[in-house]
């Protein structure tokens, strides 16, 4: 079954993804490029959601990114990515990204972001996704703060579309 008519486990969309930074990744500082790790968020975001409706997807958006930690050169970066609310057509993804040292073992939250994806049907028309069943109390949790965060993403869309052109 698919659509909105099929009822999908949280736990099926989960994405655990592992990455080491190479000096390709690395700016002249030796931390990784902030678009490499944005590279790697978007697929990790995207396969969650595939996952979830099993559809081809497009990333709509993503929340704002803050980068809190470097990812140095050698270091093993630690994806873990899941949907945390479907609705119509898009589900939120919540993408953790930790960085490893990998001779200490240490791990630090490099960043993390809300990601909305799009599924799209075989037209590339947005097509309805199954619903996202929680199985524990953190999925509820996580599926209510999507919820909120989507209406405000919502309204904040609206008022913008109220607001005057600018002149230039």
């Amino acid at each position: 079954m698919t659509g909105r008519f099929a009822r999908k486990p949280a736990r099926e969309s989960r994405v655990e993804m592992t990455e080491i930074v190479l000096p390709e990744d690395t700016n002249q500082y030796g931390h990784a490029w902030g678009g490499r790790v944005m590279t790697l968020i978007d697929k990790a975001a995207a396969i969650a959601a595939t996952r979830h409706c099993r559809m081809n997807v497009v990333t709509a958006s993503v929340d704002s990114l803050v980068f809190r930690a470097p990812v140095r050169l050698g270091h093993i970066l630690k994806l873990c990515a899941s949907v945390n609310a479907a609705f119509r057509s898009s589900m939120e993804v919540g993408v953790r990204v930790l960085s490893e040292d990998p001779l200490s073992g240490l791990q630090a939250h490099c960043c993390s972001a809300f990601v909305t994806m799009v599924a799209l049907d075989a037209t590339g028309r947005p097509t309805p996704v199954p619903v996202l069943l929680p199985g524990s109390p953190e999925d509820r949790r996580r599926q209510r703060e999507a919820s909120q965060r989507r209406r405000a993403r919502l309204a904040n869309r609206t008022r913008k579309d109220r607001r005057p052109p600018r002149r230039g």
